[in-house]
Protein backbone atom coordinates (compact mmCIF):
# COMPACT_ATOMS: atom_id res chain seq x y z
CA UNK A 1 0.00 0.00 0.00
CA UNK A 2 2.84 2.63 0.71
CA UNK A 3 4.40 1.59 -2.55
CA UNK A 4 1.72 2.77 -4.53
CA UNK A 5 0.99 5.82 -2.55
CA UNK A 6 4.14 6.21 -3.11
CA UNK A 7 3.61 6.34 -7.27
CA UNK A 8 1.02 8.34 -6.66
CA UNK A 9 2.55 10.91 -5.06
CA UNK A 10 5.25 11.11 -8.06
CA UNK A 11 2.80 10.64 -10.16
CA UNK A 12 1.45 14.06 -8.94
CA UNK A 13 4.46 15.74 -8.65
CA UNK A 14 5.68 14.34 -12.02
CA UNK A 15 2.59 16.20 -13.47
CA UNK A 16 3.26 19.17 -11.87
CA UNK A 17 7.05 19.28 -12.92
CA UNK A 18 5.66 18.75 -16.78
CA UNK A 19 2.82 21.35 -16.44
CA UNK A 20 5.46 23.99 -15.14
CA UNK A 21 8.08 23.36 -17.97
CA UNK A 22 5.30 22.80 -20.90
CA UNK A 23 3.63 26.09 -19.57
CA UNK A 24 7.70 28.38 -18.92
CA UNK A 25 8.38 26.51 -22.77
CA UNK A 26 5.88 28.05 -24.47
CA UNK A 27 6.65 31.51 -23.27
CA UNK A 28 10.04 31.52 -24.25
CA UNK A 29 9.30 30.65 -28.02
CA UNK A 30 9.47 33.42 -30.23
CA UNK A 31 6.56 35.62 -31.50
CA UNK A 32 3.42 36.58 -29.38
CA UNK A 33 -0.09 35.13 -29.80
CA UNK A 34 -1.39 38.68 -29.55
CA UNK A 35 1.05 39.67 -33.12
CA UNK A 36 -0.34 36.63 -34.45
CA UNK A 37 -4.15 37.10 -33.83
CA UNK A 38 -3.77 41.33 -35.35
CA UNK A 39 -1.48 40.08 -37.69
CA UNK A 40 1.69 41.10 -38.49
CA UNK A 41 0.32 45.28 -39.22
CA UNK A 42 -0.97 45.95 -36.07
CA UNK A 43 0.39 48.70 -34.38
CA UNK A 44 2.41 48.23 -31.01
CA UNK A 45 -0.66 49.76 -29.27
CA UNK A 46 -3.10 47.33 -30.80
CA UNK A 47 -0.97 44.18 -30.13
CA UNK A 48 -0.28 45.63 -25.90
CA UNK A 49 -3.72 46.29 -25.74
CA UNK A 50 -5.04 43.10 -26.84
CA UNK A 51 -1.89 41.01 -24.36
CA UNK A 52 -3.31 43.20 -21.59
CA UNK A 53 -7.28 41.61 -22.42
CA UNK A 54 -5.50 38.28 -22.53
CA UNK A 55 -4.01 38.66 -19.34
CA UNK A 56 -0.54 37.95 -21.31
CA UNK A 57 1.26 40.80 -19.38
CA UNK A 58 1.00 39.75 -16.07
CA UNK A 59 3.81 37.76 -14.48
CA UNK A 60 4.85 34.14 -15.75
CA UNK A 61 3.91 32.51 -12.33
CA UNK A 62 0.58 34.50 -11.72
CA UNK A 63 -0.62 33.32 -15.38
CA UNK A 64 0.59 29.66 -14.97
CA UNK A 65 -1.12 29.62 -10.98
CA UNK A 66 -4.12 31.12 -12.70
CA UNK A 67 -4.01 28.37 -15.88
CA UNK A 68 -3.18 25.40 -13.57
CA UNK A 69 -5.96 26.17 -11.22
CA UNK A 70 -8.44 26.41 -14.24
CA UNK A 71 -7.21 23.60 -15.69
CA UNK A 72 -7.88 21.26 -12.64
CA UNK A 73 -11.21 23.16 -12.54
CA UNK A 74 -12.18 21.97 -15.90
CA UNK A 75 -11.81 25.43 -17.48
CA UNK A 76 -8.89 24.58 -20.11
CA UNK A 77 -9.31 27.86 -21.60
CA UNK A 78 -10.32 29.48 -24.43
CA UNK A 79 -8.82 29.13 -28.23
CA UNK A 80 -6.90 32.15 -29.32
CA UNK A 81 -7.23 31.13 -32.97
CA UNK A 82 -10.78 30.11 -33.21
CA UNK A 83 -12.04 31.28 -29.98
CA UNK A 84 -13.77 27.83 -29.05
CA UNK A 85 -13.07 26.32 -25.78
CA UNK A 86 -10.18 24.03 -25.83
CA UNK A 87 -11.32 21.20 -23.81
CA UNK A 88 -13.82 20.83 -26.33
CA UNK A 89 -11.37 21.27 -29.18
CA UNK A 90 -9.26 18.16 -27.41
CA UNK A 91 -11.36 15.91 -26.81
CA UNK A 92 -12.82 16.21 -30.48
CA UNK A 93 -9.66 15.24 -31.39
CA UNK A 94 -8.97 12.69 -28.69
CA UNK A 95 -10.81 9.69 -29.92
CA UNK A 96 -8.81 9.26 -33.23
CA UNK A 97 -5.07 9.49 -31.17
CA UNK A 98 -6.21 7.07 -28.53
CA UNK A 99 -7.32 4.57 -31.30
CA UNK A 100 -3.75 4.84 -33.15
CA UNK A 101 -2.17 4.69 -29.62
CA UNK A 102 -3.95 1.73 -28.37
CA UNK A 103 -4.12 -0.10 -31.65
CA UNK A 104 -0.53 0.21 -31.96
CA UNK A 105 0.07 -1.02 -28.59
CA UNK A 106 -2.05 -4.13 -28.75
CA UNK A 107 -0.70 -4.87 -32.43
CA UNK A 108 2.95 -4.74 -30.28
CA UNK A 109 2.26 -6.83 -27.95
CA UNK A 110 0.08 -9.17 -29.93
CA UNK A 111 3.01 -9.99 -32.29
CA UNK A 112 5.85 -9.54 -30.33
CA UNK A 113 5.01 -11.69 -28.07
CA UNK A 114 4.31 -15.19 -30.43
CA UNK A 115 7.32 -14.36 -32.20
CA UNK A 116 9.89 -14.16 -28.87
CA UNK A 117 8.48 -16.91 -27.59
CA UNK A 118 9.02 -18.81 -30.60
CA UNK A 119 12.66 -17.79 -31.61
CA UNK A 120 13.52 -18.84 -27.51
CA UNK A 121 12.05 -22.14 -28.30
CA UNK A 122 14.31 -22.50 -31.06
CA UNK A 123 17.10 -20.88 -30.42
CA UNK A 124 19.64 -20.77 -33.44
CA UNK A 125 17.17 -22.85 -35.77
CA UNK A 126 15.97 -20.55 -38.77
CA UNK A 127 13.21 -18.87 -37.66
CA UNK A 128 15.52 -16.93 -35.10
CA UNK A 129 18.17 -16.37 -37.35
CA UNK A 130 16.18 -14.96 -39.96
CA UNK A 131 14.06 -12.88 -36.58
CA UNK A 132 17.79 -11.93 -35.57
CA UNK A 133 18.87 -10.26 -38.92
CA UNK A 134 15.60 -8.81 -39.19
CA UNK A 135 15.26 -6.84 -36.14
CA UNK A 136 17.69 -4.55 -36.02
CA UNK A 137 16.06 -3.34 -39.43
CA UNK A 138 12.86 -2.95 -38.29
CA UNK A 139 14.62 -0.64 -35.00
CA UNK A 140 16.70 1.54 -37.30
CA UNK A 141 13.45 2.46 -39.65
CA UNK A 142 11.81 5.98 -38.26
CA UNK A 143 8.04 5.45 -37.72
CA UNK A 144 7.37 8.17 -40.34
CA UNK A 145 9.13 6.62 -43.22
CA UNK A 146 7.56 3.33 -42.52
CA UNK A 147 3.94 5.30 -43.09
CA UNK A 148 5.15 6.98 -46.21
CA UNK A 149 6.15 2.95 -47.63
CA UNK A 150 2.78 1.48 -46.00
CA UNK A 151 0.75 4.56 -48.21
CA UNK A 152 2.79 3.58 -51.38
CA UNK A 153 2.36 -0.43 -50.67
CA UNK A 154 -0.92 -0.62 -49.42
CA UNK A 155 -2.47 2.97 -50.39
CA UNK A 156 -1.43 3.63 -54.16
CA UNK A 157 0.10 -0.04 -55.18
CA UNK A 158 -2.70 -2.28 -54.07
CA UNK A 159 -5.33 0.51 -53.37
CA UNK A 160 -5.78 -1.49 -50.01
CA UNK A 161 -7.26 2.41 -48.59
CA UNK A 162 -6.94 5.50 -49.86
CA UNK A 163 -3.93 7.77 -48.67
CA UNK A 164 -5.00 10.97 -46.68
CA UNK A 165 -8.95 10.24 -46.86
CA UNK A 166 -9.70 9.70 -43.39
CA UNK A 167 -12.65 7.51 -42.57
CA UNK A 168 -14.21 8.78 -39.72
CA UNK A 169 -15.84 5.98 -37.65
CA UNK A 170 -19.48 7.80 -37.37
CA UNK A 171 -19.22 7.33 -40.95
CA UNK A 172 -17.67 3.85 -41.52
CA UNK A 173 -16.93 2.13 -37.96
CA UNK A 174 -14.97 -0.81 -40.39
CA UNK A 175 -13.49 1.79 -42.74
CA UNK A 176 -12.49 3.54 -39.57
CA UNK A 177 -10.24 1.09 -38.10
CA UNK A 178 -9.15 -0.16 -41.18
CA UNK A 179 -8.02 3.14 -41.98
CA UNK A 180 -6.50 3.50 -38.46
CA UNK A 181 -4.65 -0.27 -38.82
CA UNK A 182 -1.89 1.20 -41.10
CA UNK A 183 -0.70 4.73 -39.13
CA UNK A 184 -0.80 1.71 -36.11
CA UNK A 185 1.44 -0.33 -38.48
CA UNK A 186 3.84 2.19 -38.67
CA UNK A 187 4.38 3.55 -34.90
CA UNK A 188 4.37 -0.60 -33.73
CA UNK A 189 6.57 -1.67 -36.14
CA UNK A 190 9.94 -0.91 -34.39
CA UNK A 191 8.77 -1.71 -30.84
CA UNK A 192 7.55 -5.36 -31.77
CA UNK A 193 11.37 -5.55 -32.81
CA UNK A 194 12.34 -4.34 -29.63
CA UNK A 195 10.17 -6.21 -27.74
CA UNK A 196 10.91 -9.42 -29.35
CA UNK A 197 14.33 -8.81 -28.76
CA UNK A 198 14.38 -8.52 -25.19
CA UNK A 199 11.71 -11.02 -24.59
CA UNK A 200 13.53 -13.57 -26.13
CA UNK A 201 16.81 -12.50 -24.31
CA UNK A 202 15.26 -12.55 -21.34
CA UNK A 203 13.00 -16.26 -21.66
CA UNK A 204 16.96 -17.34 -22.46
CA UNK A 205 18.51 -16.12 -19.32
CA UNK A 206 15.55 -17.59 -17.74
CA UNK A 207 16.77 -21.09 -18.77
CA UNK A 208 20.14 -20.62 -17.97
CA UNK A 209 19.01 -20.52 -14.21
CA UNK A 210 19.33 -23.17 -11.78
CA UNK A 211 15.40 -23.81 -11.15
CA UNK A 212 14.87 -24.83 -14.58
CA UNK A 213 18.25 -27.58 -14.58
CA UNK A 214 16.84 -29.05 -11.92
CA UNK A 215 13.33 -29.19 -13.74
CA UNK A 216 15.29 -30.55 -16.74
CA UNK A 217 16.92 -33.09 -14.20
CA UNK A 218 13.21 -34.06 -12.76
CA UNK A 219 12.51 -35.05 -16.49
CA UNK A 220 10.78 -32.25 -18.00
CA UNK A 221 11.41 -30.60 -21.53
CA UNK A 222 12.64 -27.61 -22.77
CA UNK A 223 9.05 -26.19 -23.93
CA UNK A 224 6.87 -27.14 -20.20
CA UNK A 225 9.71 -26.00 -18.67
CA UNK A 226 9.85 -22.39 -21.08
CA UNK A 227 5.92 -22.40 -20.10
CA UNK A 228 5.27 -23.53 -16.53
CA UNK A 229 8.51 -21.62 -15.06
CA UNK A 230 10.92 -19.97 -16.95
CA UNK A 231 7.58 -17.53 -19.40
CA UNK A 232 6.28 -16.32 -16.10
CA UNK A 233 9.71 -14.89 -15.16
CA UNK A 234 11.01 -13.69 -18.46
CA UNK A 235 7.68 -11.60 -18.70
CA UNK A 236 8.98 -9.67 -15.59
CA UNK A 237 11.41 -7.34 -16.82
CA UNK A 238 9.41 -6.94 -20.36
CA UNK A 239 6.09 -5.29 -18.40
CA UNK A 240 8.45 -2.65 -17.81
CA UNK A 241 9.38 -2.16 -21.36
CA UNK A 242 5.88 -2.23 -22.26
CA UNK A 243 5.06 0.66 -20.21
CA UNK A 244 7.75 2.53 -21.86
CA UNK A 245 6.16 1.45 -25.40
CA UNK A 246 3.31 2.88 -24.62
CA UNK A 247 4.35 5.97 -23.72
CA UNK A 248 6.67 6.25 -26.67
CA UNK A 249 4.18 5.10 -29.10
CA UNK A 250 2.28 8.86 -28.20
CA UNK A 251 5.46 10.11 -29.71
CA UNK A 252 5.10 8.32 -32.68
CA UNK A 253 1.99 9.16 -33.35
CA UNK A 254 2.24 12.77 -33.54
CA UNK A 255 4.58 12.21 -36.43
CA UNK A 256 2.75 9.56 -38.29
CA UNK A 257 -0.64 11.32 -37.62
CA UNK A 258 0.61 13.85 -40.67
CA UNK A 259 1.68 11.07 -42.84
CA UNK A 260 -1.96 9.40 -43.02
CA UNK A 261 -3.86 12.62 -42.47
CA UNK A 262 -5.24 11.44 -39.05
CA UNK A 263 -7.00 14.16 -37.41
CA UNK A 264 -5.62 13.86 -34.19
CA UNK A 265 -3.85 15.29 -30.68
CA UNK A 266 -0.73 15.57 -33.30
CA UNK A 267 -2.49 17.56 -35.77
CA UNK A 268 -3.36 19.84 -33.12
CA UNK A 269 -0.56 20.24 -31.32
CA UNK A 270 1.55 21.54 -34.12
CA UNK A 271 -0.83 23.46 -35.89
CA UNK A 272 -1.25 25.22 -32.43
CA UNK A 273 2.50 25.68 -31.62
CA UNK A 274 2.45 26.97 -35.33
CA UNK A 275 -0.19 29.93 -34.68
CA UNK A 276 0.90 30.41 -30.74
CA UNK A 277 -2.11 29.09 -29.67
CA UNK A 278 -1.06 27.89 -26.37
CA UNK A 279 -3.75 27.33 -24.44
CA UNK A 280 -4.47 24.15 -27.28
CA UNK A 281 -0.65 23.44 -26.81
CA UNK A 282 -0.55 23.05 -23.19
CA UNK A 283 -3.53 21.17 -23.06
CA UNK A 284 -2.49 18.95 -25.40
CA UNK A 285 1.03 18.36 -23.87
CA UNK A 286 -0.21 17.76 -20.84
CA UNK A 287 -2.73 15.34 -21.91
CA UNK A 288 -0.08 13.21 -23.55
CA UNK A 289 2.15 13.52 -20.18
CA UNK A 290 -1.12 12.36 -18.39
CA UNK A 291 -0.93 9.60 -20.27
CA UNK A 292 2.78 8.45 -19.89
CA UNK A 293 2.92 9.35 -16.49
CA UNK A 294 -0.18 7.10 -15.74
CA UNK A 295 1.11 4.00 -18.10
CA UNK A 296 4.05 4.14 -16.43
CA UNK A 297 2.60 4.33 -13.10
CA UNK A 298 0.43 0.76 -13.92
CA UNK A 299 3.69 -1.04 -15.46
CA UNK A 300 5.32 -0.24 -12.30
CA UNK A 301 2.52 -1.72 -10.20
CA UNK A 302 1.87 -4.88 -12.03
CA UNK A 303 6.24 -5.25 -12.30
CA UNK A 304 5.84 -5.21 -8.46
CA UNK A 305 2.87 -7.64 -8.31
CA UNK A 306 4.38 -10.13 -10.47
CA UNK A 307 7.82 -10.45 -9.25
CA UNK A 308 7.86 -12.52 -6.13
CA UNK A 309 11.30 -10.92 -4.66
CA UNK A 310 9.51 -7.62 -4.10
CA UNK A 311 7.25 -7.17 -1.30
CA UNK A 312 4.92 -4.23 -1.74
CA UNK A 313 3.57 -3.11 1.55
Amino acid sequence: MKFILRKILTLIITLFIVSLLAFLAFQVIPGSPATSMLGTNATPETVAELEAELGLDDPVLVRYARWVGDFVQGDWGTSYSYSLPVKDMVLEKLPATATLVLLGFAITVAASFPIGIATAKRAGGKLDRDITVFNPVCMSIPPVFVGILLCFVFGITLRVFVPGRFVHFGAAPGGFLLYMLFPALAVALSRIAMTVKMLRSSILDEMEKDYIRTAFSRGWTRVDALKKHALRNAIIPVIAFLGVTAAELVAGSIVVEQVFAVPGLGQLLLSSIGSRDFPVAQAVVILLATWVVVVNFIADVLYQYMDPRIRIR
